[in-house]
């Protein structure tokens, strides 16, 4: 008798509420600067979807945006004025392993699953995301830029393979968008050699692709948003870029960088 209430009481138990939780739950966390709780979601989702290579990229995510908020690197400064790198602090090689971890791991298993299906859409996702993560960590964390642009580019045709698969999935327009955007601000000499590289450097196609993502993206929507609000700011269209700010902040009240941003710009 005491062994079958058990049971019943186990049946009927609530379950934990990081096993409930979804991937865009976990990116909200992310977004929120709520990091245990995104790698809580995440950890959840590996342990009972061991095969989900997204779930292990997105930890990767959660690590690099902890460490992108420690340095302050999520501040717009560090987008619109060069010199703040001048005095940025080094990385956390903790957080380096288990980032280079999440990221591994998140890799093998798109590897896997591409092997059995090379169309196989959130395997290559996760690969545009992992290359794009690789490169924002080499690049903005590490300053070392070439290694930084050659997983840029890698992440950018990925993307671009599984846009050909299916045109509707939004948030891999950001790996597109994010390079064409960014590397269109360099200096015409500079754009021309990261062309002859290979890469893209178009600011019009760029901005397409960071409203596709917007448009019809899910996980990175918020992120594409913010590069839309920079985009703006650069345009000196102060009042686009603080109501994207704005949008930012209700949706994520417990983040204070939109708002102090939106405050930041000029009337």
């Amino acid at each position: 008798m005491r062994s079958l209430l058990l049971g019943l009481l186990l049946l009927y138990a609530p379950a934990d509420a990081s096993a409930q939780a979804t991937i865009a739950d976990g990116y909200h966390a992310l977004y929120n600067l709520q990091f245990d709780d995104a790698h809580r979601i995440f950890d959840a989702r590996q342990r009972t979807h061991p095969d989900d290579s997204f779930a292990a990229v997105s930890d990767a995510a959660a690590y690099l945006f902890s460490e992108f908020d420690r340095l302050h690197i999520l501040e717009m400064e560090f987008f619109l004025d060069d010199r703040e790198w001048d005095n940025k602090p080094s990385g956390d090689p903790d957080l380096k392993t288990k980032f280079e971890q999440a990221l591994t791991k998140g890799e093998r298993l798109a590897d896997a699953a591409l092997a059995r299906s090379p169309k196989d859409k959130e395997a290559l996702f996760a690969k545009a995301m992992a290359q794009g993560l690789r490169s924002d960590y080499l690049g903005l964390v590490e300053g070392r830029y070439m290694a930084s642009l050659k997983a840029m580019k890698a992440g950018r045709i990925h993307a671009e393979q599984l846009l050909q698969i299916d045109p509707l999935y939004g948030d891999a327009y950001l790996a597109i968008g994010i390079e064409n955007y960014i590397l269109s601000q360099k200096p015409m000499p500079v754009r021309w050699l990261l062309r002859a590289y290979g890469s893209e450097t178009d600011a019009a196609r760029g901005i397409e692709n960071v409203r596709l993502c917007i448009e019809h993206g899910l996980y990175m929507k918020p992120f594409a948003s913010l590069m839309l609000a920079v985009a703006a700011v650069r345009d000196k269209q102060f009042d686009r870029a603080r109501e994207l700010l704005h949008a930012l902040a209700k949706e994520f009240p417990r983040n204070p960088l939109y708002s102090e941003q939106a405050d930041r710009l000029p009337k």
